[in-house]
């Protein structure tokens, strides 16, 4: 008895495709998710959402980025793993037209980042970030969390351009010492040097070390490379790997979209089968 050969047919709905975009999906639905929470509970814990006025640079608050990515996360993640497991055509059409925006929004800022990397607008946007970050460095914990890592964890600097831009703060102004400010003269604990072997950060160990006449050796205590030096030049160490994360990125959203527009036409073309 000769044994019957099945052949899937073209037009037929690919499972495989089906759950993998499905439980892609609910993985970046769920992050959005938890990162949507966690940045409604930092503004609330701020009492932001009663008094948006306190706000001074809102593109600058780590709240609100977290806010912000986790909707956009949350959108796409709900779009994707829905429609693929419901096979909800519309769905899978917004979700890929949403993949769509990300990577032209991506490709252009890339270009502009390109275009004026020379011309010094990157590093003055740079430069207005952190000024506003050192001016308001007491008035938001955010901000003033989010400053101290990029100091003592990622760049290892002080400052802008160095430790006299604190200055900028009423706290470490020198003229503070008149109102008793302890920390005038000053600079945040996040601008010390790691000592060897330390277990617990000594908090008070910038105070007075940018006052005159010190016999401390500042270079010993502090770091003294401004935060936009040390910026550009760990961009220039890290060029490589930066642009092969972008690169992979972008080409996961690309096979993303063909991915749900594969499995788009193949559920229409299902549908109009049996109609």
């Amino acid at each position: 008895m000769p044994v019957r050969r099945y052949r899937r047919e073209s037009n037929e709905i690919s499972c495989c495709l089906k759950y993998f975009i499905f439980s892609f999906n609910v993985v970046f639905w769920m992050t959005g998710l938890v990162v949507l929470a966690i940045g409604i509970w930092a503004w609330t814990e701020k009492d932001m959402f009663s008094n948006i006025s306190k706000l001074t640079f809102i593109a600058l608050d780590p709240a609100f980025v977290l806010i912000v990515i986790g909707t956009i996360t949350f959108i796409i993640g709900f779009t994707g793993s829905v429609g693929a497991l419901r096979e909800n055509t519309c769905m899978l059409y917004m979700y890929a037209i949403f993949l769509l925006l990300i990577v032209c929004g991506e490709m252009i800022l890339g270009g502009i980042l390109f275009v004026l990397k020379d011309k010094g607008w990157i590093k003055d946007q740079a430069t207005e970030g952190l000024r506003a970050f050192i001016i308001h460095y007491r008035e938001d914990p955010d901000q003033q969390n989010l400053i101290d890592w990029i100091q003592e964890d990622w760049l290892q600097c002080c400052g802008i351009e160095g430790p006299k831009d604190w200055d900028s703060n009423n706290y470490f102004n020198c003229s503070s010492v008149t109102i008793g400010s302890r920390e005038a003269c000053g600079v945040p604990f996040s601008c010390c040097k790691r000592r060897p072997h330390e277990i617990i950060k000594n908090k008070q160990c910038g105070y007075d070390v940018r006052k005159e006449g010190s016999a401390t050796d500042m270079s010993k205590i502090i770091y003294e490379k401004g935060c936009v030096t040390a910026g550009e030049e760990w961009v220039e160490r890290n060029l490589i790997i930066i642009s092969t994360i972008c690169i992979l990125i972008l080409f996961a959203q690309l096979l993303a979209i063909c991915f749900a527009q594969n499995l788009r036409v193949d559920i229409l073309a299902q549908k109009n089968k049996y109609h």
